[in-house]
């Protein structure tokens, strides 16, 4: 693999407002396309990419608005259910979001003339995360810095509801063991869940704070990444509660976390938005240094792509995508 040092992004698509959140759907949805959100100061754009490494006959992305949808506040955060379809009919998109006002909003849309959404009240403070159940999406659980994680289901009622010791930061479902849920709080513990008994089972210590974003790598879930401080760190849930690995990346703290969909040693990090620019750095395990850095103008959020070793951040006006290797 190599040294990819190159600094601006792959592709570039133009947006009508500031970007504060971005998720690539990471269910499949029976289309050719990418079902890609993204979140500004009052609205929700549900969108669908092709890119070049996927299609021979587009040229770099194609990007296409498939629905604009109001929301009247900021968006925080963006989540995807699986009962999304566009090879339904008729199509049918859901998703949820967390706002500024500590509400969830549920969306349905089938993209004509049916849309709907309602609105989940409980969070007494800001909403970090919040995920859908993967296999049948009829739950979605929201962590707060209230020091709480909630499940709800699709009409807004709390299913189950866990206290924590700090704020809970994010979320995250076990892919194959739905009844297994994974919690990390600003105060550097991440603690998994067993939603049928509702008890903690497991949990692991970072030995840093403020944890600000931790991820269940679904390549292979007994690998955990967060970040905390300044640092990346990596849990093999099997050897130990603290981390097995860990790297300073970030001079100005890390923000987010993610791993890649395609490729178990592949993640991402990003920085906090220094004065002018915020920093995107992809890891792979077997590399001492960052395989790629990228700099978008007050860059927020962080996803990857289903099938394609690619990521995407928001950022003033725009989205970016940065293409790695494997």
């Amino acid at each position: 693999m190599k040294q990819d040092s190159s600094r601006n992004a792959t592709y570039t698509v133009d947006c009508e407002d500031y970007v504060h959140v971005v998720e690539f759907n990471p269910f499949d949805s029976g289309d050719v396309g990418s079902l890609i959100a993204y979140g500004g100061n009052n609205y929700v754009v549900i969108g669908t990419c092709r890119f070049q490494e996927e299609d021979a006959e587009v040229e770099g992305i194609q990007y296409e608005t498939l629905r604009t949808f109001h929301h009247g506040i900021r968006v925080d955060a963006i989540a995807w259910s699986p009962e999304t379809r566009l090879d339904a009919l008729p199509p049918q998109i859901r998703f949820c979001t967390a706002a500024a006002d500590r509400k969830l909003r549920l969306f349905t849309s089938d993209l004509q003339d049916k849309h709907e959404y309602k609105i989940f009240d409980g969070h007494s403070d800001y909403i970090n995360d919040l995920v859908f159940a993967p296999k049948d999406g009829q739950d979605i659980a929201s962590v707060s810095d209230d020091h709480t994680c909630r499940v709800w289901d699709l009409e807004g009622n709390q299913k189950a509801y866990f206290v924590l010791r700090s704020p809970g930061m994010s979320v995250c479902w076990h892919p194959e063991e739905a009844f297994k849920l994974m919690v990390s709080e600003k105060n550097g513990t991440i603690r998994f869940y067993d939603l049928i008994t509702q008890q903690a089972i497991l949990s692991l210590q970072s030995e840093q704070m403020p944890l600000m974003s931790a991820h269940w790598c679904l390549r292979n879930t007994l690998k955990i990444g967060a970040v905390a401080g300044n640092d990346w760190l990596i849990w093999d849930i099997t050897r130990s509660s603290y981390p097995q690995d860990k790297r300073p990346v970030h001079v100005d703290r890390a923000r987010l976390f993610r791993w890649s969909r395609v490729n178990e040693n592949l993640f991402a990090t990003t920085g906090y938005p220094g004065k002018m620019t915020c920093q995107l750095l992809v890891h792979h395990l077997g590399h001492p240094q960052p395989i790629l850095i990228g700099s978008a103008a007050v860059g927020s959020g962080l996803t990857w792509h289903r099938t394609l070793p690619l990521c995407a951040v928001g950022g003033d006006h725009k989205l970016f995508f940065w293409v790695t290797e494997m």
